[in-house]
């Protein structure tokens, strides 16, 4: 009996494992290819926020020139016409508070919509912290990508990336890695035989 239950765990994990993405690019999920506008803003609020520090300002604008250098997306100027949201926000001391919650959230930052959070940090329907805050990355750039819903709450963050100087100009590297993740998977979508 006991060998049985062996057998089967084995299969089981084994099918899981052939399942599993074998690359970071088929991580990237199909709603973030097919979306065409984005919007840009800070861990801490928008690119008007007057409490934004300038150094996360100048990340915002460095990152939506990246993007429309790139021609993917549309950067837009109000964030209910995104489809997609990209949060940056640059290293700093800080201390490790990250805490897990739900996958949905009402969004970080921005305003308008998000007056009865009293934070502008994600937060999961119940209120607590979705998903891991920047407080981790500590001395790290972050670069978090979420999907907006049609009443602008938040799914995500659906791609997760820091790095030390990740949003230093003129290269940019945290932007990069997305960029990069985002062709490799659309070249992978377009390859792909469709099932039948």
């Amino acid at each position: 009996m006991r060998s049985a239950l062996l057998a089967i765990g084995v299969l089981i994990a084994s099918a899981a494992s052939a399942q599993a993405p074998s690359n970071r690019q088929e991580q990237v999920p199909k709603a973030i290819l097919n979306s065409r506008y984005v919007y840009v803003e800070a861990w801490d609020g928008d690119f008007f926020n007057p409490h934004l520090l300038p150094e996360d300002r100048k990340a915002i604008s460095d990152v939506q020139n990246a993007l429309q250098t790139w021609r993917r997306y549309w950067v837009t100027v109000k964030r209910r016409e995104a489809e997609i949201l990209v949060v940056v926000r640059k290293g700093r001391i800080a201390s490790i508070n990250a805490s897990v919650g739900g996958n949905i959230g009402t969004g970080p930052g921005g305003s308008g919509s998000h007056d009865d959070l009293g934070s502008n940090r994600p937060r999961a329907e119940g209120g607590d912290k979705a998903g891991v805050g920047p407080e981790i990355a500590g001395r790290d750039d972050i670069f978090f990508v979420y999907l907006v819903n049609e009443n602008g709450s938040l799914i995500g963050p659906m791609w997760i990336c820091h790095q030390k100087n990740g949003l230093d100009t003129p290269d940019i590297p945290l932007f990069k890695q997305f960029k990069e993740s985002i062709e490799a998977a659309s070249k992978v979508s377009t390859t792909k035989a469709p099932t039948p």
